[in-house]
C-alpha cells in the first residue's frame, strides 16, 4: 500500500500523537508498505527519511514555517496536491489545523479515501478548552470532514464514546496505538536510574509522575498529595520526571518549597531511552493525575516495565487498564491519590499481585503484530483491497 501521513509538524514536544505516527509510519516500511508523511516541519522525524531507502518513511516538507495554527498559503499547496494524487490513502492526525482540512479537500477532488485520527481532541475534556471558538470551527468546517472520511480513528472505545456526538454520520474505527516494546523485553533493570538520581534508594518507597510538567496532568495534585502524606505520617519519595511551560513548571516548584516538601518531591527533568525505563523500574507505583488522555503511552510503558499505575478515568483507556489488574482508577482529587498510593505501598500482597500482573497485560493487550494488523485492515478497507 502507498499511505500518506499528514501532520503539520513532527516535533516531540507537541506531544504522544507525534511518537504513535513515527512509530506507526516506521513499522509499515519495514513490512514493505510506500509511507510518506508529508509536513511543515521536520522535527524529531529522522533525518535518514529522505527517500533513499525503501524500508524507511520518506519525509516531504512543504517550505512553510510556523504552519502549526495556520493554514498552507497558495504557493505552497501544490507539494500537498501532488503528494496526495501519488497515494492510495491519506492519513490525517488531529482536528483543529486548518491545513487538515485543506488535504481532505484534496483527497476528495483526487477521489482518495481518507481517515482522520482524532488523538483525543474530541473528548470531553479537550471540547471544554476554548469551547466557543472550537464549536464554531467544528460545526461549520470539520463536522463535513470527519463525516466524509472513510475512517475516524479512536485509541480506545471510551474515546470514540466521547466523540461520536461530533461526527454522528461518520464511521468510527477502534484501534490502540501502536507501542514499541522491544525496549520492556529487554529491560535494563533499576540500577541505571538510582546511579542517575540517589534519592531512589534512600529507604522510601518511590512514586513515578512521568509526562508534561503541564496544568492537564495534574502535577499540582500530586504534590498535594504528597503533603497529605508528610502530613499522615507517611514518607514515600515523589519523582517528578518531565518539562513544561515554564510559568506552570516554576509555579510547581514554588509549591513545593510553600508547602516544605524538597526532602519528598524531586524534579529529574526529561528523561528518555534506556533511562526513562530504568526510572520504570525504579519505582514502586506510578501515579498521574491527568485531566485527559485519549491513550497515555506512559502507562502501559509503566505497566511493561513491571510497576503498577494510579490513575483517572479521564486516561480513554482507563477500561483497559483496570481489567488488567495492574492499575488503580480513582478520582482526580488530592485526598484520593494520597490514599491509593498510602493504600497500596502498605499491601505487599496487593502489590506485588499488581506487579505480577503488568507485564503480561500489557504485552497481550497490545500485542504488536495483533494491532499492526489491525491498522493494515483498516487501511485496506479503505482503498478496497
Amino acid at each position: 500500500m502507498n499511505i500518506l501521513h499528514y501532520l503539520p509538524s513532527f516535533a516531540l514536544t507537541s506531544g504522544g500523537p507525534i511518537r504513535a505516527v513515527l512509530d506507526l509510519a516506521s513499522t509499515f516500511a519495514v513490512r514493505g508498505h510506500s509511507v510518506t508523511l508529508l509536513t511543515c516541519e521536520q522535527g524529531d522525524a529522522p533525518p535518514a527519511w529522505d527517500g533513499s531507502d525503501p524500508l524507511k518513511p520518506r519525509v516531504v516538507l512543504i517550505s512553510q514555517a510556523g504552519i502549526v495554527n495556520e493554514p498552507i498559503r497558495k504557493e505552497h499547496l501544490a507539494v500537498m496536491q501532488r503528494e496526495v494524487a501519488k497515494a492510495q490513502v491519506l492519513h490525517v492526525h488531529g482536528v483543529w489545523n486548518y491545513s487538515n482540512v485543506q488535504v481532505s479537500r484534496y483527497a476528495r477532488k483526487a477521489d482518495k479515501p481518507y481517515i482522520v485520527s482524532l488523538r483525543g481532541m474530541l473528548d470531553d475534556w479537550s471540547m471544554e478548552q476554548k469551547a466557543l471558538k472550537k464549536r464554531l470551527f467544528h460545526a461549520l468546517v470539520y463536522k463535513g470532514v470527519l463525516e466524509r472520511a472513510a475512517a475516524v480513528h479512536c485509541t480506545a472505545q471510551a474515546e470514540l464514546d466521547q466523540s461520536k456526538k461530533w461526527f454522528p454520520r461518520g464511521n468510527g474505527v477502534v484501534i490502540a496505538n501502536l507501542l514499541d516494546l522491544d525496549p520492556f523485553r529487554t529491560p535494563p533493570g533499576p540500577q541505571l536510574a538510582r546511579e542517575k538520581f540517589p534519592v531512589l534508594v534512600n529507604g522510601r518507597p518511590n512514586v513515578l509522575f512521568l509526562s508534561r510538567i503541564h496544568y492537564k496532568k495534574g502535577a499540582d495534585i500530586l504534590i498535594a498529595a504528597a503533603a497529605r502524606l508528610r502530613d499522615d505520617g507517611f514518607a514515600a519519595n515523589f519523582i517528578l520526571a518531565g518539562t513544561g511551560p515554564e510559568d506552570y513548571f516554576a509555579q510547581m516548584k514554588t509549591m513545593v518549597a510553600d508547602l516544605k516538601l524538597e526532602d519528598r518531591v524531586f524534579f529529574a527533568g526529561h528523561v528518555s531511552g534506556a533511562l526513562k525505563v530504568s526510572l520504570y523500574q525504579a519505582a514502586d507505583v506510578f501515579a498521574l493525575p491527568t485531566s485527559q488522555e485519549n491513550f497515555g503511552f506512559v502507562f502501559p510503558e509503566a505497566l511493561a516495565s513491571g510497576t503498577p499505575v494510579i490513575t483517572t478515568k479521564g486516561v480513554d483507556i482507563w477500561r483497559e487498564l483496570l481489567r488488567g489488574g495492574a492499575s488503580s482508577i480513582i478520582d482526580r482529587t488530592p485526598e484520593a491519590f494520597a490514599a491509593e498510593i498510602k493504600a497500596i505501598l502498605t499491601n505487599p500482597d496487593r502489590l506485588a499481585k499488581m506487579k505480577e500482573a503488568a507485564k503480561p497485560f500489557v504485552f497481550e493487550e497490545y500485542d504488536e503484530k495483533r494491532i499492526i494488523g489491525q491498522f493494515e485492515a483498516m487501511y485496506g478497507r479503505c482503498i478496497g483491497e
